[in-house]
C-alpha cells in the first residue's frame, strides 16, 4: 500500500463519484477505479458499495477513511517538519557550555532563539571545557561555546563575541580603589580556574608569567562564578571574564586590568557537518554579541 492509494481512496470517499474524484486528482477515471479495486483486494474487504446510481462507503470504508485521513495528515506533518529542519527552523539543538558564558550574550541569545524558533527544542549541557570537545566529536552536542578553543582539525571555531577581563578583590583590599595592572598582583594569592581542564586558565597563568611572576594559586574551581565566592571568603584574588563581573557580591570589588591585552573572547565550536540550526543560533549570538 502506498500513500497515493490513500489519497485516491480519500478523494473517492469525499466525492462518492469516481469521475469527479478522478478530475480532482488529475488522473483518468479507469486507472483510478483499478487502484481502488487493488486497494480493496490488498485489504481484503470492500470499502465502497457501488450501484449504477450511487457510490457509498461500507462500514469498513467509513472507518478506513478516518485512519487514512490521520495517516495523510501525519505524512504531511512529517514533510513540513523535515522542510523546517532543513531550513533551520525546527528540530533539536544541543548546546554545550560552561555556566560563565551564560552571563554574556549567550544567555540572551537562548531566550531570543526560543521566541524566534518555537519549534526548536534547545537543550543546554553544562560541562567542563575538555568534556565539551569530546561531546562535540561524539555528536552529543551540536555547538559549544569556549574561551581559548583548542587547535583541533575536527573542530571548526568561529568568534562569537569579544570580552575583556576583571580582577576580583576582597572589599577593602589595598588595590580596590586603584588602577590595577597585572604586575600589581605579583604578591597576591590567587584563586584560579582549574588548570587541568581549562585552556583559558592556562592562558591566564601564561599572562601572569609574561608580567613577571608565576601566580601563587591557593584554590582552583571549575566555574568563574565560584571564584567570586572564594575571593569573598578571603582566599585570594581572581581574574574573571568581564561579563561574569555582572554577578553582584557585596564582599568583593571588580576592577579592570590595565596595561595588559588580556582577553576572554568566546568562540562557537562545531564539527564540519552542516547544520542549519547551528548556523541560525551562532548568527544570533554574534548579533547580540556585537551590541553587548
Amino acid at each position: 500500500m502506498e500513500i497515493r492509494h490513500l489519497r485516491y481512496f480519500v478523494a473517492v470517499a469525499r466525492h462518492l463519484n469516481f469521475t469527479a474524484a478522478a478530475e480532482s486528482l488529475g488522473v483518468a477515471q479507469p486507472p483510478l477505479s483499478q487502484q481502488i479495486r487493488d486497494l480493496e483486494a490488498e485489504i481484503g474487504t470492500a470499502l465502497f458499495e457501488r450501484t449504477t446510481r450511487r457510490v457509498s462507503l461500507t462500514r469498513a470504508g467509513e472507518d478506513f477513511l478516518k485512519q487514512a485521513l490521520a495517516i495523510l495528515q501525519r505524512a504531511e506533518d512529517a514533510v513540513q517538519r523535515a522542510r523546517a529542519i532543513g531550513a533551520g527552523t525546527a528540530g533539536i539543538l544541543n548546546v554545550g557550555l560552561t555556566g560563565s558564558v551564560l552571563t554574556g550574550p549567550l544567555g540572551r541569545a537562548i531566550q531570543q532563539f526560543a521566541l524566534n524558533y518555537p519549534d526548536v527544542d534547545l537543550r543546554i549541557h553544562e560541562m567542563s571545557p575538555d568534556r565539551q570537545i569530546a561531546a562535540l566529536k561524539s555528536g552529543q552536542t551540536d555547538v559549544s561555546f569556549l574561551r581559548c578553543p583548542p587547535q583541533d582539525v575536527d573542530i571548526v571555531s568561529t568568534p562569537a563575541w569579544t570580552e575583556s577581563v576583571r580582577v576580583v578583590l576582597p572589599k577593602g583590599h589595598k588595590l580596590a580603589a586603584k588602577k590595577v595592572t597585572l604586575a600589581d598582583l605579583r604578591d597576591e594569592s590567587f584563586v584560579f580556574l582549574r588548570l587541568d581542564d581549562s585552556l583559558f586558565a592556562k592562558y591566564l597563568w601564561q599572562c601572569c608569567f609574561e608580567a613577571g611572576f608565576a601566580p601563587r594559586i591557593t584554590h582552583q574551581a571549575i566555574e568563574s562564578a565560584s571564584l567570586i565566592s572564594l575571593v569573598a571568603a578571603g582566599l585570594g584574588v581572581a581574574i574573571i571574564p568581564e561579563f561574569v563581573s555582572k554577578l553582584a557580591h557585596q564582599d568583593v570589588v571588580y576592577r579592570p586590568v590595565g596595561g595588559s591585552p588580556i582577553r576572554a573572547d568566546v568562540h562557537a565550536l562545531r564539527t564540519s557537518a552542516s547544520n542549519p540550526l547551528v548556523d541560525q543560533f551562532v548568527s544570533l549570538v554574534q548579533t547580540l554579541g556585537h551590541t553587548a
